[in-house]
């Protein structure tokens, strides 16, 4: 393969948690090739989550940025929102926490590179995809070379320009790149006109990025924006009301295609695995592999753990060099004149229809930065993308098994591995989402020179095992770190624990944690210790205050439920709720905790003091809140909640309960959140 190699200036973007491998802004060089980025020589695989940091309170961002880094993100990612900024024409805000320099301060003093998506375009479930209603009735095309509509882009950039001035990287700020429009398949030379408007302004920044998906109608030149992937466990856009509808499967099976033919599905139509030309030279990276999935009204996912950390470890082994998630934090849309949620009502990017303001994503960080378990088992590869980056960047990915397994293929292990050298990592994914794979039996790894004794692969497992990686000839565990000499592993359930060194090989090796290794330096952990390696020890069990919904109202009349312009179900509309079942909930004095509310029904409204605060669409989990969020003076919330009904054109995970109606159930506080 032929090799291009670009020289950049750029930071160490790898850090342990807590603890820092270089200072933002010292500058060292930093080359991509089509293999990684290398800095000062060396491979690097970065792991980059997005927040957006408009749709988190500004007195937020130090602490959620804290654990983003604590969870292994070495890289923040986030939209810029057109709307946001300007709703209304020539009137910019910045204010609160739409206060972008804020925002990227707070990420230079905590160590955090930051990559700006900064549109014109950017979806996001945003209103209109993030162009303000203003711009629409003005007579232009939007996202074109039309110079009226790049004069506002123009002026766009500028304010944003006007944010990170002084905070660029080479000023010793944060911004290390930033990603023209989103999800285009124009012309390429819309994307080169959106970058040389930005060169011009003032922007000086190491690389630039775009979607690799879907194709452009003609290319960018080559080495202008770094294409950047993306894969899903599922997806609310999906038209169709079955379960495990679309490719989504294929996310679950090694392959050496990049992309996704099941991403955006409602705009893109169809879509084939066809490799991009040009774009082998590029280092694979992503920038959106679900850390989640949000809730459309007419379809919600019901989002497992398990989804994202397999997808992350089949990026891997399929060769990926950057593991980006979309989303890694969740957020709440801002307040503003009108909602900023994406519907169908809305004159553009009208496909779903979003709740108001929700956008937990159910990622691995939610809507108020709650940690979910998938926070802590994708620490894991963080970890050891952290210590071994250097030694899996360059290794090629082999696919032993097919690439095109049918959705639930159970009569194969799906495996691959890479390798460089004697050296190799071994994938293992017997996990797809929604199709309960069994056991594989007597299964045989052999990679070169090396077999593995014939193993039995539970139902779920996802691991890495080790070849000739630091003096360990193979191991039935999974390596997670390097640090000051000794080596972490994790023994993987239902899997007898091998290790050999040397000649020196260990049989049913039973974790002993950090006590005391298993052999010289080499320390095997459970799956739990593995998960919080490194972490200060958890707080103590979570102080559970139970509280009391009082219903002062039943549900009115049903409401028609409607089927919008592009061809499903209508979320309810304001007037709407005027028929819900109301509750009260009075608050108790402490306002540190996480409300859960336990409900049945179709959308649920929270209000403080009248104002709508959070709303949910029913999927079997419950509704959060976090009360800090509230106003001093509010003393009880009220909960609206509209009724479920017979034969909803809707799709709802078998963890939720259909039965026609609404109900609520157990109202708790939980006191200190999970804190990492």
């Amino acid at each position: 393969m032929k090799k291009h190699f670009v020289s950049l200036v750029f930071c160490a973007m790898l850090m342990l948690p807590k603890c820092v491998l270089a200072q933002v802004g010292t500058p060292h060089d930093v080359k991509w090739d089509a293999v990684s980025l290398m800095l000062d020589g060396k491979r690097v695989v970065p792991v980059m989550g997005e927040i957006h940091y408009s749709r988190v309170p500004a007195e937020e961002w130090q602490k959620e940025v804290r654990k983003m880094k604590d969870g292994g993100v070495t890289i923040i990612a986030t939209y810029v929102f057109w709307n946001h900024i300007e709703e209304h024409e020539g009137i910019f805000n910045w204010s609160g926490q739409r206060n972008l320099r804020q925002f990227l301060q707070v990420c230079k003093d905590e160590q955090m590179p930051v990559v700006l998506r900064i549109g014109p375009f950017c979806h996001g479930e945003a209103r209109n995809g993030g162009i303000p209603d203003w711009v629409l009735t003005k007579n232009v095309k939007t996202r074109s070379e039309q110079p009226e509509f790049l004069a506002m882009v123009e002026q766009l950039y500028r304010q944003i320009f006007t944010q990170m001035q002084g905070l660029q990287w080479k000023d010793g700020g944060p911004v290390i790149a930033c990603q023209f429009d989103n999800e285009y398949r124009g012309r390429g030379s819309y994307l080169m006109a959106l970058k040389r408007i930005a060169l011009e302004i003032g922007f000086d920044l190491p690389f630039y990025t775009r979607t690799g998906w879907p194709e452009l109608a003609t290319p960018v030149p080559y080495g202008e924006m770094l294409p950047l992937y993306g894969d899903y466990a599922d997806g609310f856009w999906e038209r169709s009301l079955q379960e495990t509808a679309g490719n989504y499967y294929k996310a679950f099976n090694f392959k050496a295609f990049r992309s996704s033919t099941a991403i955006a599905t409602e705009q893109l139509g169809n879509q084939k695995e066809k490799l991009i030309e040009g774009d082998e030279q590029y280092p694979y990276f992503t920038c959106e592999l679900g850390g989640g999935m949000m809730t459309a009204y007419h379809r919600r996912p019901y989002i497992y753990p398990e989804d994202a950390y397999s997808m992350a470890l089949v990026k891997l082994g399929s060769g990926s060099n950057l593991l980006g998630y979309y989303m890694y934090h969740g957020g709440t849309n801002p307040d503003a004149d009108t909602w900023m949620n994406e519907m169908q009502r809305t004159k553009a990017t009208n496909y779903n229809d979003l709740p108001v303001k929700n956008y937990d994503f159910q990622a691995p960080l939610g809507e108020f930065g709650q940690a979910n378990p998938h926070y802590f088992s994708l620490r894991k590869l963080h970890l050891f993308l952290k210590d071994y980056g250097d030694v899996l960047a360059p290794m090629e990915a082999h696919f032993p098994v097919s690439q095109d397994l049918p959705k639930g293929d159970d009569g194969i292990l799906r495996w691959a591995y890479r390798s460089s050298g004697e050296s190799a990592f071994v994938f293992v994914n017997n996990y797809e989402r929604l199709q309960n794979l069994s056991t594989k039996r007597n299964v045989k790894l052999t990679v070169g020179e090396v077999s593995f004794p014939k193993l039995d692969i539970p139902a779920g497992t996802m691991c890495i095992f080790p070849v000739n990686i630091d003096g360990i000839r193979l191991a039935t565990a999974q390596i997670i770190a390097h640090r000051d000499g000794n080596i972490y592993m994790e023994q993987i359930k239902g899997i007898p624990t091998i290790i050999q060194v040397g000649k020196k090989v260990l049989r049913n090796a039973k974790p002993l944690g950090l006590k005391k290794p298993v052999y010289k330096n080499i320390y095997l952990l459970s799956s739990e210790e593995a998960e919080r390696l490194f972490l200060e020890p958890s707080a103590p069990d979570n102080d559970i205050v139970m509280l009391k919904a009082i219903k002062t109202k039943e549900s009115g009349m049903s409401r028609t439920i409607s089927i919008g312009v592009n061809k499903v179900a209508e979320e309810p509309g304001d007037a709407d709720f005027e028929h819900a079942a109301t509750y009260l909930i009075d608050l108790p004095d402490v306002r540190d905790g996480l409300l859960s509310i336990s409900y049945r029904g179709d959308v649920a409204r929270l209000y403080a003091n009248g104002k709508l605060i959070d709303d949910n669409f029913y999927n079997g989990r419950p509704f959060l809140y976090g009360l800090w969020r509230l106003p001093a003076d509010c003393r009880q919330l009220e909960l609206k909640i509209l009724p479920l009904q017979e034969k909803m054109p809707v799709y709802f995970p078998k963890e939720a309960d259909t039965t026609p109606g609404e109900m609520v159930g157990e109202v708790k506080v939980i006191r200190q959140v999970a804190n990492p």
